[in-house]
């Protein structure tokens, strides 16, 4: 049997996570759930769009709660305060020069689960967060990116 993924996550991630586990678990499933009774009213199933679409929701719902909680259980926990600033790393902060649009940027470097590009936040995963990962600063790095190639220099590394 194949061991499970790891998700590595920063405490504020599991936070989240955690906050949308006990939303759905108690505010949308009772929502749904109503959404079926009314549905049920209507009579005839065979014909009844609205009791089709509650019960896709709440097949999406659990899938999501399902996912949660797999997520959670196997969670490996970051703690940013004891995160090295000597190279980049999962919880830590890099700035960098980006070559191609001659500017700086910082980004955070995060698990996948908690990946937020248009916020900065890359995940390890990514084509320029695995590229980073490892680096000190003063490196330069080549990441390979759906449209071709990105170069970086390293220009600090700090914690979140």
């Amino acid at each position: 049997m194949s061991e499970a993924k790891k998700y590595i996550m920063t405490y504020d991630g599991v936070r989240k996570l955690e906050t949308e586990l006990e939303y759905l678990k108690t505010v949308r499933r009772k929502e749904i759930t109503e959404k079926i009774k009314v549905a049920l009213g209507y009579g005839d199933l065979s014909e009844n769009s609205e009791y089709d679409e509650a019960k896709n929701e709440q097949a999406f719902v659990e899938g999501r709660i399902g996912q949660l909680e797999n997520m959670l259980k196997n969670a490996s926990v970051i703690d940013e305060s004891e995160v090295s600033v000597d190279s980049v790393s999962v919880g830590c902060t890099v700035k960098v020069y980006d070559y191609e649009f001659e500017e700086e940027v910082e980004y955070g470097i995060v698990g996948s689960t908690e990946a937020d590009p248009l916020n900065f936040k890359i995940s390890n995963e990514s084509p320029v967060g695995a590229a980073l990962m490892g680096h000190k600063v003063g490196d330069e790095v080549v990441a390979e990116v759906p449209n071709g190639t990105s170069k970086f220099k390293i220009i600090e590394i700090g914690r979140e």
